[in-house]
């Protein structure tokens, strides 16, 4: 994992470096970017590339721009018209620092940035497409925003639990799966391995959501980085079934993500991260 980890770090560093006069939005993106975070994006990029037997170096772009996209949207989840959110990680939001138009620039910055490091990968053209095309789907109107939208729609009414797996299924899962999809991308894996990966991050993408909803009823703030319980009047999967049933449906999920690795050789690492997941504390 630090391997993975030191690698993500010293990438993402050398993004945004350059002396431009707008250099106050780089100075924005940057503290975004590099504020820490888990980096669990592109850690499955370069895991699932050297699970497929690629060369996870060349994938360091896809998995920048996993980050680069995930953190975009924490940028504009964040913004007063969203979750108006005072920390992140431990720090001021980017709009407490830099003031909501330079945030939102930020945001939108990042968000086509991840796209030109895609477009620069020094892999085939034809990977470099899937790739676009996966993210694009995960990432837009289908993926991640659709559930945003679906999120705030449902803020002022109580939601079926076929509702609130359509939010974070798309809100969550979606970048998760796009992260496992591009790293067999990257390795040139078959549709099968596609598939799988997919399938990996669909479960695990869920039991991810639901130990967030339980760290904001019963995690530590200071281990957070971030308030607990803003989510109380939510709709969220513990809000529907409890903490216990939560806690329960945690292991499940991981399980069924576990058990789509078994097609792999040597699944070892993506196993381990599984488990880890179940019982992380931010």
């Amino acid at each position: 994992m630090q391997k993975y980890l030191d690698r993500i770090e010293a990438y993402l560093q050398g993004c945004f470096t350059e002396e431009q006069p707008q250099k106050i939005l780089f100075e924005s993106m940057r503290y975004s970017l590099l504020a820490g975070g888990k980096r669990l994006r592109p850690v499955f990029v370069l895991a699932f590339c050297d699970l497929c037997g690629g060369d996870s170096e060349k994938a360091l772009p896809f998995a920048a721009a996993m980050e680069m996209v995930h953190t975009y949207s924490l940028i504009h989840d964040d913004l007063p018209c969203m979750d108006n959110d005072d920390y992140r990680r431990g720090k001021l939001t980017n709009h407490k620092v830099y003031g909501e138009a330079t945030a939102c620039l930020a945001g939108d910055a990042l968000l086509t940035a991840a796209f030109g490091q895609i477009a620069a990968a020094q892999l085939p053209q034809e990977r470099i497409v899937e790739a676009v095309r996966v993210l694009s789907n995960c990432a837009g109107p289908l993926g991640m925003v659709g559930g945003q939208i679906l999120d705030m729609d449902a803020e002022h009414r109580l939601c079926t639990a076929q509702e609130v797996y359509d939010i974070q299924s798309r809100k969550t899962g979606a970048l998760i799966s796009a992260a496992c999809q591009l790293g067999v991308i990257a390795a040139g894996g078959t549709k099968e391995q596609q598939q799988a990966a997919e399938q990996y991050a669909e479960h695990l993408g869920l039991a991810f959501q639901i130990r967030d909803d339980l760290l904001d009823v019963i995690g530590d703030a200071d281990k957070l980085g971030k308030a607990t319980g803003v989510d109380e009047k939510k709709n969220t999967f513990v809000r529907l079934y409890g903490v216990d049933t939560c806690e329960r449906m945690v292991e499940k999920e991981t399980k069924t993500a576990i058990d789509a690795l078994s097609s792999f050789d040597k699944p070892d690492f993506l196993i381990s991260l599984a488990n880890r997941l179940i019982h992380r504390e931010n």
